[in-house]
Order: structure tokens, then sequence, then C-alpha cells
């Protein structure tokens, strides 16, 4: 074992007088006297285990102990602490944007559903909220709250055909709202699982599992049944909300295909503020060589309606047309394409019941099984679509 000297914790000098020590030979061995040494050499020897320490430096360790101790624990219950409130915080966030996409659906619908009651021209009523959306988009660009996206020509030429396919499935929906309840709307709105896989398999090459295909029975049969004892039943509605499914599975099959090859600054809500704007500029043309503009103030006080009331259901329909479309983007950046599938299912559920209650549409029992056993089948179709086929063995 080392001394204390060659481990360079006391002199070699400091050595010599305590085996020499006056008060060592003054005393004797016996007589109960230790030989003395300085206070600093005593605490360097007893820290290099030369000569003991004493209670007062054990007790004084064992607290130094506690306290490090203590400081640790302390710490990693901090860090599970704001490890635990970060979770709390985007669960409640992600739980606030659900809240959010529900709330602009139910307020979408009902505004949508009132202007177009008094109000029947769908491609005006269309314009109008690709208008307020294209404001909406242009004003968070130049603000700078939403990022503006570097997008080249042939971008540009890789969207149109998406701006397309959307305009008309947002045209459609909105007529087949003029036409029949929003509850049947939506119920018919949920046959787009089996468009998405009709369509998906004719162009993609993509084909379902028989799990799936199976989930698609309940969907078309409930569509079947609630519309067989609709009451507010008619073709043109029927037949505009199927186009507008075709639409919008055509443009999620279109997206696939294409590929737009995106820059940082096109995410998804980038992306569909900008087909917004080029919706807009589709559409308008349209309406003037159709309809003609029917929302003039003019137009509106010839046919006796109440302008302040029209304008602003209008547009509170407009805002929460284009809200409810972008959080619907938020969400699925926070979530899996799957657990927004479920979200979407049970949206259409909280549209469906709340636009009944509202409206006081009347629904038959038969009617009710008919669009619950639709949206079980979307829901079923949602779960299996997430089971990926095993490859099979070579």
């Amino acid at each position: 074992m080392q001394s204390a000297a060659a481990i360079g914790l006391v002199r070699p000098c400091a050595a010599r007088p305590l085996a020499a020590c006056p008060s060592h030979r003054r005393y004797g061995a016996g007589a109960g006297h230790n030989p003395v040494l300085p206070a600093r050499a005593l605490r360097l020897s007893a820290r290099a285990g030369l000569v003991p320490a004493s209670p007062l430096e054990e007790e004084e360790k064992r607290r130094c102990r506690d306290v490090a101790a203590s400081a640790s624990a302390a710490a990693a219950a901090q860090g599970g602490g704001e490890e635990a409130g970060g979770g709390l915080m985007k669960t409640l966030q992600l739980g606030a944007l659900f809240g959010l996409w529900y709330l602009f659906n139910i307020y979408f619908n009902i505004y949508n559903k009132q202007v177009l009651k008094v109000l029947p021209y769908p491609i005006n009523i269309t314009t109008v909220q690709f208008t307020v959306g294209t404001a909406i988009a242009l004003f968070m660009w130049i603000t700078g709250i939403l990022k503006r996206p570097k997008i080249s020509g042939a971008q540009l030429l890789a969207i149109l055909p998406l701006a397309i396919v959307h305009t008309m499935g947002n045209l459609f929906t909105n007529m087949s709202l003029g036409k029949v309840a929003v509850s049947f709307t939506h119920t018919i709105k949920a046959m787009e699982p089996f468009f998405s896989v009709l369509l998906s398999a004719i162009f993609l090459g993509e084909l379902p599992t028989p799990w799936v295909v199976l989930s698609l029975v309940p969907i078309v049969g409930g569509v079947a049944l609630a519309s067989l004892t609709e009451a507010s039943f008619n073709w043109a509605g029927f037949w505009s909300a199927m186009a507008s499914n075709v639409t919008f599975q055509s443009r999620n099959v279109l997206s696939k295909k294409l590929m737009v090859k995106k820059e940082e600054s096109l995410d998804n809500i980038n992306l569909f503020s900008i087909i917004t704007v080029m919706s807009f500029f589709l559409l308008a043309p349209v309406t003037l060589l159709t309809e003609g503009v029917k929302v003039s103030p003019a137009v509106l006080q010839s046919a006796g309606l109440n302008l302040k009331q029209v304008y602003t259901r209008s547009l509170i329909a407009a805002f929460c047309f284009h809200a409810y479309q972008q959080v619907s983007y938020m969400i699925l950046a926070r979530v899996s394409p799957v657990t927004h599938s479920v979200g979407n299912c049970v949206k259409r559920v909280v549209v469906i019941v709340t636009s009944v209650l509202f409206f006081r549409t009347p629904v038959s029992p038969v009617n009710s099984l008919g669009t619950g056993v639709a949206l079980a089948g979307v829901f079923l179709y949602s779960q299996l679509k997430r089971l990926k086929p095993k490859p099979k063995a070579a």
C-alpha cells in the first residue's frame, strides 16, 4: 500500500515528528494520549485512510450522501414530471383540434344548409366559399403566419388536376346539400371507402384484402337501406352526393399517382391553400357563364331576402368550410392516417346527429338502422385497412 507521502497527500517531513514526538516520550504509550498532528494533516490523513475519521466527519459524510441522493431523486422526478406534463399538453392540444374540427363541421353544415334553402345557387355559394378561403390563405402568407411556399410552374401543373377534382367535389357536395337533408348527404358520403377501393384497384393496381372487401358490404347495404326510407330523397341530391364521393376519392388517387414533389415550405396546409386559390380561379368564370352573380345586394333584395342575415350566414359557412379542412390537415400531421380516418367517421356521426336535432329531420327506425350500419362499416373498414397482407414466401 502506498504511503501518504507517495501519493502526495502529506509531506515526508511531517512523518518524523510523529515517531519522535515529545509528547509521546513524555506521557508514554499507556498514558492515553495520541500523537498530535496538525488539523490539516489530520484531515488529509483521514481522507487517505491512514487515520480513522472521527464520528463528526462520518456524520457529515452521511449528510452529504443523503443530500446528493435527495437532489438526484428530485432531478429525476422533475424530469419525469416535465415529460408527463409535455405529454399531457400534447394530448390536450390534440383534443382541442379534434373539437375544433367537429365544431367547424357542424357550423358549416348548418349555416350552409340555411343559405342554400333561401338561395338555391350552389355554384355561387361554392365560389363564395373559395373566395373566403383564398382571402384567408393570402392573409396567412402576407402576415407570415404560414410560410409562403416556393413553387415552380411544373408543380402548379401537377397540382392543377387535384384542384379541378377538389372544386368539383365541393360543388357536388353543395348541390346535394341544397336538394336533400344534411343527414342524408352525409349518409351517402359514407360510401367514400367503396370508391376509394374501386379507384385504387383500377388506376393504381392496389388490390384490397378479402377482409377489406367484406367491410364494404355493410357500407353499401346501410346506404341503400337509408336511401329507401329517406323522407327527403330525390335523385338529384343522391347522384350529386355520389359524384362528390367519386371526385374526392379521385383526388386521393391522383395525389398518389402524380406524386407532387414538395419543397420544405410546401406542407399539406400550404398545398391545401394553393388548391383553394386555384379552385377559386377555376370556378369564378364558370359561375359567370352559368348562374351569373346571384349574391349581389340587388338580387337578394329583389328576392325579398334579409341581406345581413344571408351575408352573415354565408361568411360564417365559408370561414368554417376553410377552417375545418385546415384543422383536418393539422390533425393528420399529428396522428396516423388510421386514427384520422376513425376521427373522420366519428365526425360524420356527430354531424348527422346534430343536423337531425337542429333541423328536426324526420327519421324512421329503418332509416336510422341503415345509417348506423353504414357508419359501422366505415369504422370497420378503417380498422381493417391498416392490416397489411403478409408477403408470400418465395
